[in-house]
């Protein structure tokens, strides 16, 4: 089989090769493929090198499968024509989410959203991604009808360039070529993305959009407010829920307990609840402060907290290529 990583010298790609190997890959043909700038160049990979070859290259070699963290410029030019050489591509980037016949695909919710005849498959974003692996089977028992979702985002959502200002400022050093238009350090930023007209931003416009699309719920009600944060290890929520059906405290506990893919960590009177230091390096969505909102009815509040580089990103493409393949 062969496999084409497309971005594999980038932050998120580094990480779909690692999680590759941990996966069961290590032995497959895989094709890295990025810029010019990082073609001829070896990386490691398990016991052995690789060498990157250019995006034109990979797409020549007439691969099974392309996995793509490059950008949606990168993907709006290259994977259709992947796919006009009968690749299967999983895209991690914006370009293809809301197209109306490509699937967006979380594979513990609609894995079942994939036809045969699909060539591109769209990753969904990190932040919508970890929280629907909450809110999703909570969704099934008691009818989701509200969600309002403010987001502490970590700043390797932004990439390596942000990881290098945030790094310059905690030594006090001057970054000249900074991802922020203000200082992250000891800061917080009300934004992700681009502001749009209706003076939300396109992260908070992602949560909204790609939630009605993945439960395939066109009426669900979603406001967003997104900030980033000078964190490296993941993505926290605090997510307020109103659902339609009356529940008990013991079921979300008790469904959220039995989700694959999903950790409680809720003993708050001994200081144990989701935080982005746990969650780096792992897989699964941490959810915790798990409590009743008793302003509204049916009303429910989660803290939600995941490494959006993993599960946000890298492990859930590697996840629909496994469903894919028929190996999970």
């Amino acid at each position: 089989m062969k496999i084409a990583v497309v971005g594999a010298t980038g932050l998120v790609g580094s990480v779909m090769l690692r999680v590759l190997i941990e996966r069961g890959f290590q032995n497959e043909e895989i094709i890295p493929a990025a810029s010019e700038k990082s073609v001829g160049k070896e990386i490691d990979f398990g016991n052995r090198k690789i060498k990157v070859v250019s995006v034109q290259e990979a797409i020549e070699k007439d691969c099974d499968y392309a996995i793509f963290s490059a950008g949606s410029k990168v993907s709006k030019t290259y994977a259709p024509l992947f796919a006009k050489k009968g690749t299967v591509v999983i895209d991690n980037s914006s370009c293809w989410r809301m197209q109306e016949d490509v699937p967006l695909v979380v594979p513990e919710i609609n894995i079942n959203a994939v036809k045969p005849m699909d060539k591109i498959i769209a990753n969904p974003n990190c932040s919508t991604i970890q929280m629907l692996m909450a809110i999703a089977p909570l969704d099934k028992a008691f009818d989701v009808e509200r969600i309002v979702v403010s987001t502490y985002q970590s700043v390797t959502g932004t990439g390596v360039k942000a990881i290098k200002q945030l790094e310059a400022e905690e030594k006090g050093k001057e970054c000249f070529n900074p991802a922020y238009p203000h200082r992250i350090f000891r800061n917080v930023l009300p934004f992700g993305g681009d502001f749009l007209e209706n003076g939300y931003n396109t992260e908070e416009e992602k949560l909204v959009n790609e939630t009605k699309k993945i439960l395939a719920k066109p009426e669900i009600q979603v406001t967003a407010t997104v900030a980033r944060v000078p964190v490296v290890g993941g993505h926290s929520e605090s997510i307020n829920i109103q659902f339609r059906k009356p529940f008990k405290l013991s079921q979300i506990f008790d469904i959220l307990e039995n989700t694959p893919g999903v950790r409680v960590i809720d003993n708050p009177s001994k200081h144990k609840y989701p935080m982005p230091i746990l969650s780096e390096g792992q897989d699964d969505v941490f959810v915790g402060r798990i409590r009743r909102d008793y302003t509204l009815e049916n009303g429910l509040n989660l803290w939600v907290v995941a490494d959006n580089l993993r599960k946000g990103a890298a492990t859930n493409a590697i996840q629909i290529l496994e469903c894919l393949i028929g190996k999970k």
